[in-house]
């Protein structure tokens, strides 16, 4: 802004206030001065409300208009993000960074350490797996031998007999 009235309707203008060099001007004035300057407060404050309400309609205006676009708060959100993450990812510092995980994930995955940690995670792996597929067959096994046997069958016909029983009555 070149002027401080700039963009300001005519009637409205910025105007400085002097206070005498000696102090804050309370108690200096004339009562002609003093109501001016109570006009002036008061013509300034009127100013400052109608600036508010333009404020307000301009920004009741511009969300409508965002709206219309299909703009919400969220769109524009991820907008900042995503421009903010691509702005990251050609940036000097991430590419750089990039190249150096890049290489580090290299001499990792083809040291030595790493290879033989692989494989004895991967047999481990196949072991619990062939564990515990044994352990549903023992169990499995088991059952069908519990469901055959006597006592099983002798309770199992029991129970039947207490059904039958209840039924009845």
């Amino acid at each position: 802004m070149d002027a401080p009235s700039q963009g300001l309707p005519e009637h409205m203008t910025d105007v400085p206030v002097d206070t005498p060099a000696g102090g804050d001007g309370v108690g200096v004035l004339s009562e002609v001065e003093t109501e001016e300057l109570k006009s002036e407060l008061i013509k300034v404050e009127d100013e400052i409300a109608t600036l508010r309400q333009v404020l307000a309609a301009k920004e009741k205006h511009a969300a409508e208009i965002k709206r219309k676009l299909g703009l919400t708060p969220f769109n524009e959100l991820k907008q900042n993000f995503t421009k903010g993450w691509q702005d990251v990812q050609a940036s000097n510092a991430y590419k750089g960074a990039s190249v150096k995980v890049e290489d580090l994930n290299k001499t990792i995955t083809q040291s030595e350490v790493y290879k033989k940690t692989q494989a004895t995670l991967s047999t481990a792996g196949s072991k619990t797996s062939s564990a515990i597929s044994s352990v549903g067959s023992v169990l499995s096994r088991t059952l069908g031998e519990i469901k055959e046997s006597p006592t099983f069958k002798s309770f199992e016909e029991s129970v039947g007999n207490l059904k039958l029983f209840n039924s009845k009555t």
